[in-house]
């Protein structure tokens, strides 16, 4: 999976490194020291991110890597980590050519209990109950995260983008569908924009969102 943020550049005691705008033991599910690539000016770069504390990890890069660059200027980045999905679509009978519904609109779900946004979502998505999606996703409250989320995407045959947009609050023109997610407190809320509307798990149907909430999205392919 690749993830596009906008990153500054640190030196400190000689190392250079770039914070990482999310918590990777969340989205990726892949602890200790990952090995990744990214692009940095154009310019692809081996790395590894290696661990803060708790899920939060930086970017470790040698002088080399940066020596054409202006370390005082925020960089978009784009980061591929290889590996960083849970499989759950080995036995499904969707595929991408074989959907389990074309998503050209979306009915609103909401959760009966906290910490099922992430299976809500993929729910709405899919057209199934949220227990089903427990199933599929082999998790419960508080467990679904984005990884789990594309995987159960995939399992059901829904496209998506294969790279996560990260906007940390700035202001963004949403695709027609995504997946949106925003922080609340140690984890991430997650809820569905579809055509100008937006649907969340815990509120229902809502007209308008404050983007200043927005940490990133996902878009999910339409009609």
């Amino acid at each position: 999976m690749r993830y596009f943020f906008t990153g500054k550049i640190e030196k400190l005691e000689g190392i250079y490194t770039i914070r990482i705008p999310f918590n990777l033991w969340e989205v990726c599910k892949q602890r200790d020291v990952i090995n990744g690539a990214l692009v940095l000016d154009n310019k692809i770069v081996d790395c590894q991110l290696l661990p803060e504390e708790k899920g939060n990890y930086k970017i470790h890069l040698t002088e080399e890597d940066i020596s054409h660059m202006d370390i005082t200027k925020s960089h978009k980045i784009l980061l591929h980590v290889t590996g960083s999905l849970i499989q759950m679509n080995q036995n499904s009978p969707y595929s991408f050519d074989n959907p389990i519904r074309t998503v050209d609109h979306v009915d609103i779900i909401v959760q009966e209990e906290d910490g099922l946004c992430g299976q809500t979502c993929v729910a709405m998505l899919a057209g199934v109950t949220i227990a089903e999606v427990i199933s599929v996703m082999d998790c419960r409250q508080w467990q679904g995260t984005m990884g789990r989320v594309i995987s159960a995407l995939n399992y059901y045959g829904i496209d998506h983008s294969d790279v996560i947009m990260y906007t940390e609050g700035e202001e963004a023109t949403l695709p027609k569908c995504c997946i949106m997610m925003e922080k609340m407190g140690r984890f991430c809320h997650y809820l569905v924009h579809f055509d100008g509307t937006f649907y969340d798990p815990t509120l229902g149907i809502i007209d308008h969102y404050d983007m200043s909430k927005l940490l990133g999205y996902l878009e999910v392919k339409c009609v």
